[in-house]
């Protein structure tokens, strides 16, 4: 090889360097410099990734080096390298609300406070849904409520909405958030983890009063299951060689290993033979609303 040189063998790990930024010419630095400023401030107001690395610590050019390692002009403090903005755009772009249960009281101050805050209010619920105002402290069974936790939503008491017209700004949700299972959801969005009914598959038996099967239906797509349109059989080869599991099943119960559960009614005056055979297992309608308002995988006690 010309001049010795050894070939070099980057690991899969290993950050790729940045080009060089040398000027060619003094035209051409010159002309490059306010794009260099802009990303200057941009990359100085980037957080480390998840291995702890910065901007700086992905390039081998001395020179970019020097630009993301110099103080901002006119920098006062390190909280002043990035703009204020207000905690509630921060975590997720603009706010877009949904209120649940409330009265028409309750309503209008909820469309005030969209004002002020120059967020959406919607009359149902939708995927840009990101704070969902109920007027209680418990979890509702409502559908915009259900549909709130297992899309990862913000679920607040209606004290919020007071607070937030009081200081006429986005208060602290965490103060108001209803606990166990939307805050259980919401962390679990946050954290990048597979929807509550992720790798469980279910077919709807029967038919339905008490709790509709389109809103069944919506709620288990909500939280990632699948819809089967057959009854699945459970001593089927084809049933119990599925090696999917269910996430969030506790770790020692054998329903982990269960993926396909037939639904039905369970105010129906005539109730199917139950089945748990394998990987089929039989569940009340009730059963999915449980799961959803505390978001967990709870256990069967069908035998």
């Amino acid at each position: 090889m010309p001049g010795n040189r050894q070939p070099r063998v980057r690991s899969g790990n290993e950050p790729h360097p940045a080009p060089a930024t040398e000027p060619a010419s003094g035209g051409a630095w010159a002309h490059s410099r306010a794009a260099l400023d802009r990303l200057e401030k941009l990359l100085r107001c980037s957080r480390c990734n998840i291995f702890g690395l910065r901007p700086v610590d992905y390039t081998d050019s001395e020179n970019m080096k020097s630009l993301l390692l110099l103080p901002e002009k006119n920098e006062s403090s390190s909280t002043s390298q990035c703009p204020v903005v207000n905690t509630c755009q921060r975590r997720g772009g603009p706010l877009v609300l949904v209120g649940s249960g409330l009265s028409s009281e309750q309503q209008k101050m909820l469309g005030e406070l969209a004002a002020i805050l120059k967020a959406k209010k919607c009359a149902e619920f939708d995927s840009t849904v990101t704070h969902v105002i109920i007027p209680g402290d418990k979890v509702q069974s409502t559908l915009k409520c259900m549909l709130g936790i297992l899309n990862g939503c913000w679920i607040l008491k209606f004290e919020w909405v007071r607070a937030c017209l009081q200081s006429k700004e986005c208060e602290q949700e965490e103060k108001y958030e209803i606990p166990k299972g939307p805050q259980r959801s919401r962390l679990n969005k946050e954290q990048l983890l597979p929807k509550l009914f992720d790798g469980c598959y279910f077919f709807f038996g029967g038919t339905f009063k008490h709790h509709p099967k389109d809103n069944l239906i919506k709620l288990v797509t909500a939280a990632g299951g699948q819809i089967l349109s057959r009854k699945p059989k459970p001593d089927s080869d084809v049933t119990q060689t599925i090696n999917t599991v269910a996430y969030h099943a506790k770790p020692d119960s054998d329903q982990r290993f269960c993926t396909q559960y037939i639904i039905y009614e369970d105010l129906s005056n005539h109730l199917p033979e139950r089945v748990r055979r394998g990987k089929v297992w039989m569940a009340p309608s009730s059963w999915i609303i449980d799961c959803v308002m505390s978001f967990e995988l709870l256990p069967l006690d069908n035998k």
